[in-house]
């Protein structure tokens, strides 16, 4: 039983891998269609649980990413940026991580550092629940907490017409 689910395991991985690789291309942001927002509760690097509902009010990005997966790699940057340049909004990153313990992130977080929240899916129960099959995949929510875009594959999230789809979704005031 316990190998099934190794193999199993390995096998998603590999899958992701292969459909990370496939996305180096990049993405775009596309509007969601795709149903109801599901739950979300993991922990941080600190250990700190982290619930989705803690950050009704404000924008989120919620990027599912592995260290292994490069397009994952490459947009870190941009989001740090985007996060930069809208300090002080009603706005937040949360980075799901895949599957991967934490010594490994707090290994390449020394390499490419980021002030967002870094959160740990480590039997990828969280990826599974938001149907997330291709890294990095990540959706954007109103304030509401409902998904208004997705994409998948990565994104130059500091580019302007992101901010603006972005600045656009912030609550007034």
């Amino acid at each position: 039983m316990r190998s099934r689910h190794a193999a199993r395991a390995l096998l998603a991985i590999a899958l992701l891998a292969v459909s990370c690789a496939a996305t180096a291309a990049g993405g775009e942001l596309k509007p969601w269609s795709g149903g109801a927002t599901p739950p979300l509760a993991l922990r941080d690097l600190q250990g700190k649980e982290h619930k989705l509902a803690d950050y009704r009010g404000k924008v989120v990005v919620l990027n599912f990413w592995a260290t292994w997966c490069d397009p994952c790699r490459e947009e870190m940057p941009s989001m740090q940026r985007l996060q930069d340049k809208l300090a002080g909004k009603s706005f937040a990153i949360l980075a799901i991580d895949y599957g991967e313990g934490a010594p490994r992130i707090q290994e390449f977080l020394k390499k490419v550092p980021v002030r967002f929240t870094v959160l740990l899916d480590r039997d990828t129960s969280a990826a599974t629940a938001w149907k997330v099959k291709v890294l990095p995949t990540t959706l954007v929510l109103d304030p509401q907490q409902r998904i208004r875009y997705s994409v998948v594959g990565d994104l130059e999230w500091d580019s302007q017409s992101v901010e603006d789809t972005i600045k656009k979704l912030l609550p007034a005031g």
